[in-house]
């Protein structure tokens, strides 16, 4: 009997230990697979930040690309004007008949003298100056050789002329190019040239101000392949004709674009941006090195990675702790995400949001036959406010204008966005054109009305200028059309005074 009970109990120790092993290895096999299960995951969101770190430096650098492409073409646009007005006051007798220096003070207006330009000169068909900007006795030099003459004066039709970079003679050897117009006998025979140079220093100064990062680089370069300027800068690159490399045939092969390439340069291997100018024969690029967009997110992974490799060590033998963990890493998620959609210094939806909001409301007016109606907004002059007031002075300035846009629109499927820099975006969903008009003309009096003090505006003040267009999307129209004519139409605004609105040609 005794035995019989001893052979009963040593039965259920071994039944004991056998289902206590057993699960001692479920729980093991379970918190090893969810330990694999989380440093995938852990490397799924790993890779996708470095994505996203690739995607936000790509629009920096479309948006860097932009803001010194539209400097350099509205002071082309400037300077073109200048060569013009040089061109028709020669062609009038009375002003010709004037005394040199008053003829002079006609001829070339107040252009001629900003800060970054050289001589504005008039050459006649031998290319010799025969009228000088500078002085009322036209100083002696002969130009015939240069292509900016060459060109005009073998074909009729060149119009505006953009030169490679040279060296100047009459300016002690000052890198320039030179900006030149056919003038033309009454007959159409070739009659000399007018002459605008401009210092290379000019761009030189507009590529130091923008951030490029530590190994980044940005260059304007012609559409022959000449490089007229590139930051970091180096004399002995502009000039240099790169037709050659390959990164060159990718700036011709669209009107703008995104790629990674290794420069012929530099040999540095980076993310590019570009865009063919569309009023100019030049590309604008800008291109930040790939250590350098990956270098924070390397060390966050390292370091996130590193720590997820010991949880899940530990995770093995406290399985239990699994619930506050997932819990834990959920609201993070949740976190993480409520961020990447707000911007926030405004509060707003940021660019990435925007683009989602935009497609499904152009889905929904394109379904129900509505108008759905954009906004851009812009601040009047505020890089110079940044310069005047500093940085956190301007993020203030956002800020304010971004709770006079919010407090602009009432209805819950309005939205407003912070696009870029000092530009905004207003998606007004089933609104037509006089709506659209009314809201940004609201917007416009609620900016102007706070009273920002802007010393460097003609307004005394804080100001926007606002596009708007509205429209009836129909099945084979295109939302890029539309944000198109929304950007013309801010454009037209600054351009025709700022502190306005402007409706687009689509309304």
């Amino acid at each position: 009997m005794i035995e019989t009970e001893t052979n009963w109990i040593a039965r259920l120790t071994s039944r004991i230990q056998r289902r206590l092993s057993s699960s001692s290895l479920v729980v093991a096999t379970c918190g090893s697979v969810i330990s694999f299960i989380m440093v995938g995951l852990c490397g799924v969101v790993l890779y996708q930040s470095r994505q996203d770190a690739l995607d936000h430096t790509r629009d920096t650098l479309q948006d860097i690309a932009v803001i010194a492409q539209r400097d350099i073409e509205r002071n082309l646009e400037l300077y073109e004007l200048s060569l013009q007005a040089v061109v028709d006051g020669l062609q009038q007798p009375d002003v010709m008949a004037l005394a040199p220096r008053l003829r002079r003070e006609i001829l070339f207006d107040r252009a001629a003298s900003a800060k970054y330009l050289g001589s504005m000169l008039v050459l006649d068909a031998a290319g010799n100056i025969i009228i000088d900007s500078a002085n009322d006795e036209p100083r002696q030099g002969n130009f015939a050789d240069r292509q900016y003459f060459i060109v005009q004066r073998d074909n009729p039709d060149a119009g505006l002329y953009i030169s490679d970079p040279f060296f100047s003679r009459l300016r002690g050897g000052s890198p320039s190019i030179g900006l030149s117009r056919r003038i033309s006998h009454p007959d159409g025979s070739f009659a000399g040239i007018v002459l605008l140079a401009v210092n290379i220093e000019y761009f030189h100064n507009l590529f130091a101000g923008l951030s490029l990062g530590p190994h980044g680089s940005m260059s304007l370069i012609g559409n022959d392949g000449v490089m007229i300027m590139r930051q970091p800068y180096d004399p002995h690159v502009i000039g240099r004709n790169i037709k050659g490399a390959s990164t060159f045939q990718r700036f011709l092969s669209a009107p703008e674009g995104s790629f990674s390439d290794t420069a012929s340069i530099d040999g540095t291997r980076r993310l590019y941006w570009f865009a063919n100018s569309p009023h100019a024969p030049l590309i604008i690029m800008v291109a930040a090195a790939e250590q350098d967009i990956y270098a924070t997110w390397r060390r966050r992974a390292l370091t996130i990675g590193s720590l997820m490799i010991v949880f899940g060590a530990a995770f093995i033998a406290l399985s239990v702790l699994l619930g506050a963990q997932l819990r834990r890493r959920m609201r993070a998620e949740s976190e993480l995400q409520l961020l990447a959609r707000t911007d926030g210094l405004t509060g707003l939806n940021n660019r990435r949001s925007l683009g989602e909001i935009l497609d499904q409301e152009w889905r929904r007016a394109k379904r129900t036959r509505s108008a759905l109606s954009l906004l851009f907004v812009d601040i009047d002059w505020f890089k110079a406010y940044n310069d005047t007031y500093g940085h956190q002075t301007g993020d203030d300035a956002l800020a304010t204008v971004a709770q006079c846009i919010s407090a602009s629109i009432r209805r819950p499927a309005d939205t407003a966005a912070r696009y870029g820099g000092e530009e905004f975006v207003v998606v007004l969903p089933d609104t037509h054109a006089s709506g659209a008009s009314e809201i940004a003309e609201k917007i416009r009096c609620a900016i102007f009305e706070r009273g920002i003090e802007h010393a460097g505006s003609a307004y005394g003040r804080i100001t926007a200028g606002i596009g708007a267009v509205s429209w009836e999307p129909q099945l084979e129209d295109n939302l890029t059309a539309v944000i198109k004519a929304a950007d013309e139409a801010l454009y037209n605004a600054k351009a025709t005074g700022r502190n306005k609105v402007a409706q687009s040609g689509l309304t």
